[in-house]
């Protein structure tokens, strides 16, 4: 696609929370034209009646949420789609999206497992497109940039991978870490747990109150040791921990994994700068220097830093993003981009 075509793009399941930030960027994206979103919920209402944020935005003004059917969304001239729906509705849609001859960008768990047995496991229910599995590209920008830009369908990266993932892959492709000592804890905000009610995310239950939950599997997990073994060449597993912030988005993931023949954070920072020089959402501190949600929150980037303890010969690796967007959204826009050959910054540094 030329870089001065403007594409039509469409959202369904656009009124939680990751279909707010969806719609935010693709308003203000100079190369789309967002021309259909849909939910259940709000049908027959306008996005800035749904998102009174946006009022005065010409477009959001008059566009209108329609019923999620997959007929309103090939009517309406999109030749991209982003879902996003709960998992296992996401399927559902995207195989006629894509029979129809349009581009999926699924920001739902429903591609991004390659093992239908393991998507049972973690997820509880047989895989509703199994067919489909093998067409998907995991679409973590920084790691698979030329399979996203020939793809047609994306299994956009859940947000806590994202944040465990970018940090760890240039290690493990490295060796630099021994696969076996991998821990991590993650500190997300609710926004993670989606907009449907839930009285354990109730203001009183959350402020004031940090807690882990979903010990000792949660859901996630499966798509972090899948790439992580998939860089390694052999299994990996890790151990696992989230936790629960009263905040309303950001992610802080504190890694701690056995280094290789190193007692400093010289060999990792190496790694990661080899990596990531050309990669402009990854944004690497100086050693020591812990990355802070407040410096990412509403943005795309991730901040990525390391420091080594020589009391335990252990490394440890730090990031920060918001959930939302580099976990989310934004990550699916660049994964966007990278589709259509535009810059991968457009429509995500505004």
């Amino acid at each position: 696609m030329s870089e001065s075509e403007s594409i039509k793009v469409a959202v369904l399941g656009a009124s939680g929370y990751s279909g707010y930030e969806l719609i935010r960027i693709l308003l203000n994206h100079k190369k789309s034209e967002l021309v259909c979103v849909t939910s259940r919920a709000e049908s027959g209402k306008s996005i800035s009646e749904v998102f009174p944020r946006l009022r005065g935005d010409v477009k959001a003004d008059i566009l209108i949420f329609e019923e999620p059917k997959s007929e309103n969304i090939i009517k309406s001239g999109a030749s991209f789609v982003f879902l996003a729906l709960p998992h296992g509705v996401a399927a559902e849609f995207a195989g006629p999206l894509l029979d129809a001859g349009l581009k999926v960008i699924d920001l739902s768990a429903d591609f991004r497992i390659k093992s239908p047995s393991i998507y049972e496991e973690f997820y509880g229910s047989a895989h509703p497109a199994p067919a489909r599995l093998k067409e998907a590209v995991y679409g973590l920008p920084e790691i698979r940039p030329n399979e996203i830009a020939k793809a047609s369908l994306i299994a956009s990266p859940g947000c806590y991978p994202t944040s465990i993932l970018l940090p760890l892959i240039p290690l493990i492709r490295n060796h630099i870490v021994d696969f076996s000592s991998i821990h991590v804890v993650s500190m997300s905000g609710t926004s993670g747990a989606g907009k449907s009610p839930n009285p354990e995310l109730l203001f009183a239950q959350c402020n004031e109150s940090v807690r882990a939950y979903s010990v000792p599997k949660h859901r996630h997990l499966s798509e972090i040791e899948q790439e992580l073994s998939l860089e390694a060449g052999e299994p990996i597993l890790i151990s696992f921990t989230p936790i629960l912030m009263p905040v309303n988005s950001g992610i802080a993931t504190i890694i701690h994994a056995t280094g290789k023949n190193i007692d400093n954070c010289e060999t990792v920072y190496h790694a990661l700068n080899s990596a990531y020089s050309d990669c402009p959402f990854i944004r690497i501190l100086e050693e020591g220097v812990p990355p802070d949600t407040k410096n990412v929150t509403g943005t795309n980037f991730i901040d990525i830093s390391c420091a080594f303890d020589k009391r335990t010969n252990r490394l440890i690796l730090m990031s920060t993003e918001d959930n939302l967007i580099k976990g989310a959204s934004g990550q699916a826009v660049q994964s966007f981009n990278l589709m259509c050959g535009f810059d991968e910054i457009t429509g995500l540094l505004s």
